[in-house]
């Protein structure tokens, strides 16, 4: 094992607090992983930090007419207030807005241009004439070039996962006004990640196959064999770090090149506190570096990342990047927007003391290998019938037992017993089980062989019954007492990376005076000794009643409701037209299409002439579209066709069909999208 560890948390972004699905991916392994290495004697650096200069945070300070500066002052207090409180152990929480940052980012690009690590490119970009400026990917949303989902950003599609540029997207809209972009020449800096395809091969490949998780492994193999392109790493922007070159006055550094130079900045700003030197940590071989992210950050940390810090040349490369996938709520997708998610300032308002209960649930469900889903009824359960009715339970009772019998002090083993004997050994086993365990970064397995642990000390209890032998043979009972205090002492110590508040309640009523650690434990060793005192038990978990459970639900209800009547207010609905018979509505035959060419039908304002590829046929329809759609912004769009509609002559045009639209919430017209998954169906049914 390396006795020097630089591990980093994804940066979240200052526009919001954090909610569980932030918790479940990224910060509790990460708490746990960096826990159980300093257990262990490593020399370890956590490091995070706000990410400060992404687009959301622009659109979050236009929405709320107020300065970016001003977001990200107020959302990187609550974050770094939710992670003290909760018990998330970073070594150093900074912020790429802080001087350190943006110097470092600048030293870094402009290592990279004397290195001709760069491209300079001239290129038509999205320009929105309306807002007066370029768009960068974010501010662009339109069809994604590969699934056909309507709502892609201009550099990743949130439905298939590709990356893509803004440029790639059919039917382009910018975000700020709505309106179709123009494209407008500038210039820009480019990472020519093709450059540097064989090499990330070879290392992820040759180096990683065996030990990085199938979904990092694979997600990164798809982008190498999809041929990996250059990427823009400045931006047309007046928010982030400006570009440290001559001729790129405007411009600031791409959030996504600035943001994993922020673990550097982030790392450095520990150092100088500390005294320390951080180039150890990010430039020594012996360092083991690791990345934990959602998976959504897989392309950045596993591509564009390590190829910045091979092209720099002084750095070394991350070692795994265990990132998890992603945790839904009650059954449905985390949203901010819907506000369907649990908030961690709400929780800790609303569970005050109970930090460890959500670490535990998060890490028994974690969506490791596949989405997983968090329930209230789930918490509640695992809370009362794990915490409490196992590990809660055993401790009260081992306490309770000792102060009733020896005043508190710890008992003398008086006889050998194999009973003892192998509940012992399964005691000394069990820090090597964990380990096994974490540094595969199975911390779901983990925590349940924490908790088999509390499962052996409750069924020793019940099985050997002191309470009852204590009236027929009390010697024997200083033995029974002493085994269960040994397993007492081994969950104060494994419990800390998973149970950090209530490892160090326990070690506090086992009076412990120094720390005790995990190689004791591994060894053999009586961490507590005949003669020691223990303090009065307090209990470690409270039962989680329903009304509590049933006030979450109801919060979500609320939040569902406000949802549904928020997109109830369309408009106005015109009066319902005669009923149909069912046989009617079967001779429909409606068909998915492309449309393929659309103009403008001469000397009229609502009309426009659509080509529309239906199977293998191009069909003419006319469609009263025009007043919400511009004919060049439609071009690609899937469309759903109305095909046996009978043919009418309009304006000298045969219209061959019918196009389904529907209206938005402000009234303008919108297309039926079909599914992406059913662009291949030929024709729809009814069942």
């Amino acid at each position: 094992m390396s006795k020097r560890y630089t591990l980093t948390a994804a940066l979240p972004y200052t526009n919001g607090p954090i909610h569980i699905g932030h918790l479940a991916g990224v910060y509790v392994p990460a708490d746990i992983y960096a826990r159980y290495l300093r257990l262990q004697g490593c020399d370890v650096a956590f490091i995070c930090g706000s990410d400060e200069h992404g687009v959301p945070i622009t659109l979050k300070a236009k929405k709320e007419g107020i300065s970016p500066q001003d977001v990200v002052d107020r959302y990187h207090k609550i974050i770094g207030d939710s992670f003290d409180e909760f018990g998330i152990s970073f070594d150093n929480y900074s912020r790429t807005s802080a001087v350190i940052h943006h110097q470092t980012a600048s030293d870094f690009f402009k290592i990279l241009v004397d290195k001709n690590a760069f491209i300079e490119e001239t290129s038509d970009q999205f320009y929105d004439p309306e807002a007066q400026q370029f768009l960068a990917d974010r501010f662009v949303v339109g069809t994604c070039p590969k699934c056909g989902y309507t709502e892609s950003y201009g550099d990743q599609c949130e439905a298939c996962g590709t990356t893509h540029n803004a440029t790639d997207l059919i039917a382009p809209k910018s975000v700020l006004t709505g309106k179709t972009p123009e494209l407008k020449t500038t210039k820009h800096w480019f990472l020519p990640l093709d450059k540097h395809q064989e090499f990330l091969r070879s290392w992820i490949v040759d180096q990683h196959k065996d030990d990085w998780k199938p979904n990092v492994y694979g997600q990164c193999l798809s982008w190498i064999n999809d041929g990996l392109r250059p990427r823009a790493v400045t931006r047309d922007l007046d928010w982030g770090i400006p570009v440290p070159v001559k001729g790129a006055e405007g411009k600031v550094l791409y959030v996504w090149f600035d943001a994993p130079i922020g673990y550097i900045s982030s790392t450095k700003e520990w150092a100088l506190a500390q005294g320390k030197d951080w180039e150890p940590y990010w430039k020594d071989k012996d360092t083991t570096l690791l990345h934990f992210i959602g998976k959504d950050n897989i392309v950045f940390h596993c591509i564009i990342f390590p190829s910045m810090l091979r092209a720099e040349g002084s750095y070394i490369l991350p070692q795994n990047i265990p990132a998890n996938e992603f945790l839904n709520l009650e059954g449905q997708k985390l949203s901010t927007s819907k506000n369907w998610a649990v908030w961690l300032p709400d929780y800790l308002k609303d569970f005050p003391g109970q930090q460890d209960v959500l670490r535990y649930v998060l890490t028994a469900t974690a969506p490791e290998t596949k989405d997983n889903d968090f329930t209230w009824k789930d918490f509640q359960a695992r809370n009362n019938n794990e915490l409490v009715a196992i590990y809660g339970n055993f401790i009260n009772r081992v306490l309770i037992l000792t102060h009733k019998y020896y005043n508190g002090k710890i008992p003398e083993i008086t006889g050998s017993n194999t009973k003892d004997d192998a509940v012992l050994d399964q005691l000394k086993n069990t820090p090597k089980a964990l380990a096994a365990s974490l540094d595969r970064f199975r911390f779901r397995e983990a925590s349940q062989l924490l908790m088999n642990l509390a499962r052996l000390g409750n069924k020793y209890l019940a099985d050997e019954e002191p309470w009852k032998v204590i009236k027929v043979n009390p010697e024997r009972v200083k033995s029974i007492m002493n085994t269960a205090l040994q397993i007492a002492a081994g969950l104060s110590v494994l419990s800390e990376p998973f149970l950090p508040f209530t490892a160090l309640k326990l070690q506090t009523m086992l009076k412990f005076k120094n720390k005790p650690e995990w190689g004791e434990l591994s060894g053999g060793q009586q961490l507590l000794k005949a003669g020691h005192q223990i303090g009065k038990p307090v209990l470690l978990f409270a039962k989680i009643e329903d009304a509590q459970i049933q006030a979450q639900l109801d919060k979500l209800q609320a939040t569902k409701l406000a949802n549904a009547n928020e997109s109830s207010k369309v408009f106005d609905l015109e009066p319902l037209k005669p009923n149909i018979s069912f046989e009617d509505f079967l001779k429909m035959d409606m068909r998915i299409g492309v449309v393929m060419a659309a103009e403008k039908m001469p000397k009229t304002k609502k009309l426009l002439v659509l080509k529309v590829k239906v199977g293998d046929e191009i069909r003419s329809i006319v469609s009263g579209i025009a007043m919400d759609h511009d004919p060049e912004s439609i071009i690609g769009q899937k469309v759903t066709v109305l095909c046996n509609l009978k043919p009418r002559n309009l304006r000298g045009v045969e219209s061959q069909g019918m196009i389904l639209m529907t209206k938005s919430k402000d009234g303008s017209l919108v297309f039926v999208q079909p599914d992406a998954a059913q662009n291949t169906v030929s024709g729809l049914k009814v069942s």
